[in-house]
């Protein structure tokens, strides 16, 4: 299963080239950008951790691009995504946010359904990769 999340979800995965002009992009637009990563999939995790701190007043996507790097050879086995943040409405909002990297194997999810009063349902998703604790979730073997 592909996760498919972000600006370019359902595009074949970005090349560095391809990443770096959407970087430029964004900073000629005048947004901050900043790189997370986390090995929690789930739809509604929208909390990633940070890798460093959010890039302001770059002209070239130079540094964006060593930083995405760094998080990489970090963390191989995690999602790693670049959020661009546009202030230009008085409140930070993201405005444009894509994977650069995903784990080679991806466990998908679990589709939970409880039944109910009344012919009720209720459906709940569960992320596999969370059977295992944080830092296991992408080990190899």
């Amino acid at each position: 299963m592909k996760l498919r999340y972000g600006t370019f979800s359902y595009l074949p995965d970005l090349t560095d080239e391809e990443i770096a002009a959407q970087v430029k992009y964004a900073l000629s637009q005048g947004w901050p950008v900043s790189v997370e990563y986390t090995d929690d999939p789930h739809p509604r995790n929208v909390y990633w951790e940070m890798w460093g701190l959010p890039m302001f007043d770059l002209a070239e996507p130079d540094g964006v691009l060593a930083q995405i790097n760094e998080c990489r050879a970090t963390h191989p086995r995690h999602y790693v995504r670049v959020l661009a943040y546009d202030a230009s409405l008085g409140r930070q909002s993201t405005a444009m946010h894509f994977l650069v990297q995903r784990p080679e194997e991806e466990p998908g999810f679990l589709l939970e359904r409880q039944e109910g009063p009344d012919r009720t349902q209720r459906y709940s998703v569960k992320s596999y990769a969370t059977e295992k604790p944080a830092g296991a979730r992408y080990a190899s073997g």
